[in-house]
């Protein structure tokens, strides 16, 4: 499925897949928790990611790791603003904004995001009004809970059908508010109210949803990553670029990243691959 994205005055053709730098402003984030708080240690990170071949920076303010407590509107306005002014001032890039605050959308559209990247799914209150308003594509995400219960035992009668249902619905909801079909990317959800298993067989029947939607996919050091390699704190890179190219190659659009240039070189070896010859 080829999608081109209209992202405010910049478009993104999806006809390869591509590549979304995590940039998380906030103190708990589970990876990268409190490193780029800061203006300055954030537009770096920015810059260094664009360097390494990032096609998008995905800006966010409020984490979402399991457990985490909920951020008001001014502080996460507080946290993305400045960012997302600095990048698209030093940047030739799309800048997404991670966020599920209507206000927080329109503020981060007026200073140049091109996309809003919900894992709500366009649920909370005046959401879906203010996306479909501000005419930016959008990713709709599954989540089973809200991120400070979504891992207290979840359960599905099939992980694979209630994911993509519930993306179907909201897809609906989007639709009818005004937001154009070929404008929205799925997100599975991965870690998001999920065990182990559950995503397991998530990454393995990408191919079934991505069939039905553009996917953005987001598995970047994952739990699931330690309880593979039987060490919590194991170094999650090498097995985070292996699930992102498991994920292209399963059609996915976008993989979300905190490793750019490792994952970018990877699918740099798996597009030659697939194409038979090496691209300019």
């Amino acid at each position: 499925m080829v999608l081109t994205l209209r992202c405010g005055s910049k478009t993104l053709a999806l006809s390869r897949p591509r590549v979304m730098g995590i940039l998380n402003v906030t103190p708990d984030s589970f990876s990268d928790g409190g490193r780029f708080s800061q203006l300055d240690a954030a537009r770096q990170h920015a810059q260094r990611m664009v360097e390494a071949g990032a096609d998008i920076i995905d800006v966010g303010g409020e984490s979402t790791r399991p457990g985490a407590a909920e951020v008001g509107e001014q502080e996460e306005l507080d946290r993305v603003i400045p960012v997302i002014e600095a990048i698209r001032e030093s940047q030739d890039v799309v800048v997404s904004i991670d966020t599920s605050k209507s206000v927080v959308m329109e503020a981060a559209a007026s200073a140049g995001a091109g996309l809003i990247n919900d894992v709500r799914a366009l649920q909370l209150p005046g959401a879906l009004e203010k996306a479909a308003k501000l005419g930016l594509p959008v990713c709709l995400m599954h989540m089973k809970g809200k991120p400070a219960t979504m891992q207290s035992a979840p359960e599905y009668a099939n992980v694979i059908d209630e994911v993509t249902n519930f993306l179907h619905q909201r897809t609906e909801a989007a639709v009818n508010a005004g937001i154009d079909r070929n404008q929205i990317l799925w997100d599975p959800g991965f870690g998001f109210g999920k065990t182990a298993e559950h995503n397991l067989l998530l990454l393995k029947s990408l191919r079934s949803l991505s069939e039905q939607s553009g996917l953005l996919i987001g598995i970047s050091r994952k739990r699931i990553f330690g309880e593979i390699l039987k060490e919590a704190t194991a170094d999650r890179t090498v097995a985070s670029v292996t699930a992102a190219v498991l994920a292209v190659q399963q059609g996915a659009s976008i993989v979300r990243v905190h490793d750019v240039q490792q994952t970018v070189d990877a699918l740099k070896v798996w597009q030659a691959v697939e194409l038979g010859y090496i691209p300019e």
